[in-house]
């Protein structure tokens, strides 16, 4: 709530001042018998009509507070919020082949972990439009660009290993797919995250073809590989012994993915740990800025009348009964 014109409550000094000069001096202006029927007080000060006469001075102070409550205009304001954004057009293209089984971020493998991070990542942008592809032996588009998170943190939760053949890694296609996706895009800017943990070795279109046909298309590209040094965990289901283990050795083409990144204009990242992907996300999120302006609207709803009206009725009153059974006798 909020008053329009709150100088007109000054006026309120003025009522002690009309008080006082009532209570010492306007007896004395005339000589009068305040009451329309002498019945009223034959029997003392105890008939209605007398209580009535001695709380006409505080109806009309009443009255007088009420007009200027009215004349400050108090009003009251609904205010809603309009965004508009400038966002980004992200897609993130997610490794899907068998290594990504490998338990070097136990208890999770790397897919879990890519996929709990890439998550949270999308829970952190607002007015942006994103989309998800895997890629193995080939590239499939999960979600195309959309501003429905809901749909697409749907749709990340499908990812798993074997959605795509999975026995190779053709990475310049998950490249390609993306910028199917991208190259339409009316965004203020173009942007692929590209996390991997191998090498290019399936595929018509390697990953520097498909890079240069990114940086043509205005496409920038951050590079993510993820696992750790080393030999690493890696689970096989084998139909003698059931679920056994085997020892991998990790093989990120760091070379390709930081030529990828720098070409592009973006970044190449290396992930050994879950809480490592989980701060890279975070830096790409301040580096991609999403720019947004929010104008606040108020409607205000005048109340002076929720004063006013009550006010009249009080005088109003006043008058009939000054005239009435109220009525002052000379």
């Amino acid at each position: 709530m909020r008053l329009e014109s709150p100088w007109f409550l000054f006026l309120f000094l003025i009522l002690p001042c009309l008080y006082f000069y009532q209570k010492k001096w306007g007896k004395h202006l005339k000589a009068a018998l305040f009451y329309s029927d002498v019945r009223g007080i034959q029997g003392g000060l105890s008939h209605w009509k007398v209580k009535l006469v001695k709380g006409a001075l505080i109806w009309k102070g009443l009255a007088v507070v009420l007009v200027i409550v009215a004349l400050a205009r108090p009003q009251s304001g609904e205010s809603y919020e309009e965004y508009s954004t400038e966002g980004i057009d992200l897609m993130l293209a997610i490794d899907v082949s068998g290594s990504m089984l490998a338990e070097d971020f136990h208890p999770k493998n790397r897919v879990e972990v890519a996929k709990e991070r890439a998550k949270e990542f999308i829970k952190s942008r607002r007015g942006d439009r994103m989309g998800v592809l895997v890629f193995g032996e080939d590239s499939f588009t999960l979600c195309p660009l959309t501003s429905d998170d809901s749909f697409l943190l749907k749709r990340v939760d499908e990812i798993k290993v074997g959605i795509v053949p999975e026995e190779k890694t053709a990475m310049g296609m998950g490249i390609v797919n993306g910028l199917n996706r991208l190259r339409r895009s009316s965004g203020k800017s173009k942007v692929m995250i590209l996390l991997t943990d191998g090498v290019n070795n399936a595929g018509k279109i390697d990953p520097l073809t498909a890079t240069e046909m990114a940086k043509a298309l205005g496409v920038k590209i951050y590079t993510i590989g993820i696992g750790r040094e080393g030999l690493v965990p890696v689970p096989i289901n084998d139909p003698m012994l059931g679920r056994t283990y085997a020892q991998m050795k990790t093989e990120i083409d760091e070379e390709v993915l930081k030529k990828i990144a720098d070409r592009t204009g973006g970044l190449y990242f290396r992930a050994t740990s879950e809480e490592a992907l989980k701060k890279i996300y975070e830096k790409i999120n301040t580096m991609e800025k999403t720019e947004s302006k929010t104008k606040i609207y108020t409607n205000y709803r005048e109340l002076f009348p929720l004063f006013l009206w009550p006010a009249l009725v009080i005088f109003l009153v006043d008058r009939l009964s000054a005239r009435s059974w109220l009525r002052v006798l000379p």
